[in-house]
């Protein structure tokens, strides 16, 4: 194999396949990352898989002769990332048995690989009908619901998001058991001959993680096809595919959460909030993180207070629209502010039963969003 190419088209490529290399790899060849050069397409490959995740990226390269080869991932990529912008040939048939000879304008590097036969392949789906997602709905579903995730792997099914692919929508969940975000986007390219229901599907949020740092790189309009079949995920579009293992397991019956009527409805400026609680979070009592919301509805006021012992104590107040009785309510402020930051729009509309029941919070315009966390029982 030999092939020349330029330098920041193997380094960015190289960058998105090494996020799917994992850091403690259960066997040596999962450590590396496969490069196949095809002299006709005159494409060059890069693949990376840790069993679970899979990423795939290919480039256009001057390919003098085809052939595969597996290289360590970060020395590769390190090595490749500080050479200077211009062309590089990696060459295989040099010095280096079962390794690669790279030669750049500035220098020359020698590094040893493994054998092709080991790496593992990429699942393939081949049965079934592609499905096509309009990349900006997907973008902004995961934007909007990743964050809520559970961080326990333990909890398996938890530590992932639930996509459901309707015959116009595309609906994600996340719950970590202390809040639950759910998004709606339009699926404008649905068939019109389409099921009512044709995807339901639990995905780790790592995967999807990588997946929308990826597709940030695109343009809007962009479309992705995604495949799904015993137990595997795959995502594809332009030079790229991503695979995901699917979650196992009875995903919670999310949307029985949600409350149907509220007593108290609140409507406010989201930025103001926000700011408001990253300033008083300041003197949050370590231990517990919570801050204290006061609706006043004669004066249609809400007043945050942290009373941290030991420490001292702060208030912010601001004008709100209120609709209901006055009412002391508390949250944890990291699940308050992972909220805000996701939640689209410029207002929002806090709507409340009790001070232990669900309260939900949604934007007031744009994208269909609704973001439940549970109250803090306040201790008296």
């Amino acid at each position: 194999m030999k092939f020349v190419c330029n330098q920041s088209d193997i380094s960015t490529n190289l960058s998105l396949v090494s996020r799917a290399v994992p850091s403690r790899p259960t066997h040596p060849i999962l450590a590396n990352v496969l490069l196949t050069a095809d002299a006709q397409t005159g494409q060059v490959s890069l693949t990376a898989f840790d069993l679970s995740l899979g990423i795939r990226t290919s480039f256009l390269a001057v390919v003098e002769t085809g052939g595969e080869i597996t290289l360590p991932a970060k020395l590769l990529n390190d090595i490749i990332s500080r050479m200077p912008q211009g062309e590089l040939a990696i060459d295989d048939e040099g010095e280096t048995p079962l390794g690669a000879t790279i030669t750049s304008t500035s220098g020359k590097y020698q590094v040893r690989g493994m054998g092709v036969e080991e790496f593992p392949e990429l699942p393939v789906i081949e049965n079934g009908e592609a499905i096509h997602l309009p990349v900006e709905a997907l973008t902004e579903g995961l934007r909007g619901s990743l964050f809520a995730t559970s961080a326990d792997e333990t909890k398996q099914i938890l530590s992932g998001l639930h996509l459901s692919i309707e015959q116009e929508t595309l609906e994600f969940a996340a719950t970590d058991g202390h809040r639950l975000a759910v998004v709606q986007t339009i699926n404008e390219n649905a068939p019109i001959e389409a099921d009512t229901a044709q995807l339901e599907v639990t995905l780790p949020a790592k995967a999807l993680r990588e997946l929308e740092r990826m597709l940030g790189m695109l343009n809007d309009g962009a479309v992705l096809s995604l495949h799904c079949d015993r137990g595997q995920v795959v995502f594809e579009w332009e030079n790229h595919r991503l695979t995901s293992r699917t979650l196992e397991g009875q995903y919670p019956a999310y949307r029985q959460l949600i409350p149907r009527q509220f007593e108290i409805q609140v409507s406010l400026e989201r930025k103001f909030l926000l700011s408001a609680i990253e300033r008083i979070a300041v003197l949050a009592d370590q231990k517990n993180n919570i801050v204290k919301f006061t609706l006043d509805s004669a004066n249609q006021e809400l007043a945050l207070s942290v009373d941290a012992q030991d420490i001292g104590s702060g208030r912010e107040s601001m004008p709100a629209q209120i609709s209901g009785d006055s009412i002391d309510i508390a949250f944890n402020i990291k699940y308050l502010v992972d909220g805000l930051k996701a939640l689209p729009s410029s207002d929002i509309q806090m709507q409340i039963n009790t001070p232990t029941s669900p309260v939900i919070l949604t934007p007031l315009g744009g994208v269909k969003m609704t973001y439940l966390i549970m109250p803090v029982q306040i201790r008296t």
